[in-house]
């Protein structure tokens, strides 16, 4: 098994992380955001260092990963569980307005825990909820997608759409082509420039290599902001 901890501390510098860190202020300030309104429920599947958690504005925050050292970058007002993400019974069924995660999916060994990880998402959203996933994009980094040592399972856009449907989510929204493959490339990283890229969709089609999806779990409409 992969040492996660020792992987991240070795992937991203401290220079690298708050680099990282500021380009995720600009994307839930000014798109995330607009997806979680003020009184939601909030979880974020493997969190790392909490760069979408921390940042997101709802009345109550849940955040789960199996690096230990993610606890120790998140406020106690986020309440961190380690663990891994087919297993949430921690969490009460139909208790979650909205979940959120990036750039995991990939770091499941295969699809059938991929399946696992929907199954509990699912079971722990209220009726109405959603589920939002930002992931690498096979498709369109199809190069790339292999560069990192923890990465099993390649997904397009299709896939995950597939995959969504078969857990009983309803795919209320797709991006194929969304953020670039990673914060490490050498695509300007300054706050200002992140957040021009953001309101001009024209430039995803063609830097952006991670697709966005948004299931919704059937029931009553959610409280989910203007998106």
């Amino acid at each position: 098994m992969v040492d996660v901890a020792k992987l991240y501390r070795n992937r991203f510098s401290a220079e690298e992380q708050a680099a990282k860190d500021r380009i995720w202020q600009v994307l839930v300030d000014h798109f995330l955001q607009r997806y979680v309104p003020a009184e939601a429920t909030v979880l974020d599947l493997a969190c790392g260092y909490g760069e979408f958690i921390r940042h997101v504005r709802a009345r109550r925050k849940l955040a789960v990963d199996i690096n230990a050292d993610s606890g120790a970058h998140l406020p106690s007002s986020i309440e961190f569980h380690l663990g891994p993400a087919t297993k949430l019974d921690f969490i009460a069924d139909g208790s979650v307005d909205f979940c959120f995660t990036s750039n995991f999916l990939e770091h499941l060994p295969s699809k059938a825990v991929v399946n696992e990880v929907l199954a509990e998402v699912h079971r722990v959203l209220r009726p109405g909820g959603r589920f939002m996933a930002m992931q690498p994009n096979i498709r369109y980094a199809y190069k790339e997608y292999w560069d990192f040592y923890d990465h099993y399972t390649a997904l397009s856009h299709l896939s995950a759409a597939e995959a969504f449907s078969l857990a009983g989510f309803e795919v209320v929204e797709l991006i194929d082509r969304f953020m670039p493959f990673s914060t490490k490339s050498a695509l300007p990283k300054h706050p200002a420039l992140v957040r021009a890229y953001l309101a001009f969709p024209p430039a995803w089609r063609i830097l952006g290599k991670q697709f966005l999806i948004v299931g919704a779990k059937p029931g009553p409409t959610a409280a989910t902001g203007s998106a």
